[in-house]
């Protein structure tokens, strides 16, 4: 292979390096998100608990950053991360595919979860600051075909920013995230922008930026949901109970168990 081949590798060292760098621009989104993590992962273990070998299933999983940190909590558990980006697949499956099953599927599309091709039911389906982007009805749609798939006793365990029904609480809680970004440096960070600007410089990415490119923009945007609608969906989809177990600001943890 020629010298300028082999430059063009994405080796699991440079992917690892490129989802550190996305770790960090992350942290400017996610009020807490560390911490949101660790009670996603706290809640999946104490549902997997009796299960001896866990069928978890992250949506909308990019580089793999949640889907990883199951894996290592919980080394016995098959964890398959989903997500249409190809170039954040393409990281995940460089640096973390000896633990991790990424699928290329779009959330919500004709026959997206028969295509994960699980072949026995979900213990646990997790997401992390990606369901936001999905319209109400789609949403719901998720959310039922979700619930199918789910043992009775699975959750699913939703991380994202779901706001407060009432806009004076709203603005009080995006105030508290603000300023927890502020000071644990957050803002410091490159932000989303000035990530994808330098991936597209990156030689080892060019392959996955090209079909990136190809597929055209992928979903994007806030449904505007509050917290209290997502609840009425998840128990309009089939769960039984279904509420908050963690909220920092406007960053919360939202669980729902089947019946």
């Amino acid at each position: 292979m020629s010298r300028g081949l082999m430059t063009r590798r994405l080796t699991a060292e440079r992917a690892g390096e490129w989802i550190r760098r996305w770790e960090l621009q992350q942290q400017r989104y996610a009020c807490d998100r560390e911490a949101r993590f660790t009670v996603i992962a706290d809640v999946v273990e104490a549902a997997t608990a009796a299960v001896p070998r866990p069928l978890v299933a992250d949506l909308g999983c990019g580089p793999g950053s949640l889907a990883a940190r199951l894996a290592g909590r919980l080394p016995h558990a098959e964890v398959v991360g989903v997500d249409a980006d190809p170039l954040l697949l393409a990281l995940g499956r460089a640096h973390h595919g000896a633990s991790v099953r990424f699928a290329d599927v779009r959330i919500g599309a004709p026959g997206w979860l028969a295509s994960l091709r699980l072949g026995r039911p979900l213990d646990a389906v997790v997401s992390a600051t990606a369901l936001h982007y999905l319209p109400e009805p789609a949403l719901l749609s998720v959310y039922e075909q979700v619930c199918r798939s789910l043992r009775p006793g699975g959750v699913l365990v939703n991380g994202d920013h779901l706001f407060q029904e009432d806009p004076a609480v709203a603005a009080l809680a995006d105030v508290v995230g603000r300023r927890h970004a502020e000071r644990h440096g957050a803002d410091a960070h490159e932000d989303w922008g000035g990530w994808w600007a330098a991936a597209r410089s990156a030689p080892e990415l060019a392959g996955p930026l090209a079909e990136r490119a190809r597929r055209g923009p992928g979903a994007g945007g806030d449904n505007g949901l509050t917290l209290q609608r997502h609840v009425e969906l998840l128990h309009k989809a089939g769960f039984g109970a279904a509420g908050p177990v963690w909220q920092y600001g406007p960053s919360c943890v939202l669980v729902a168990e089947r019946v």
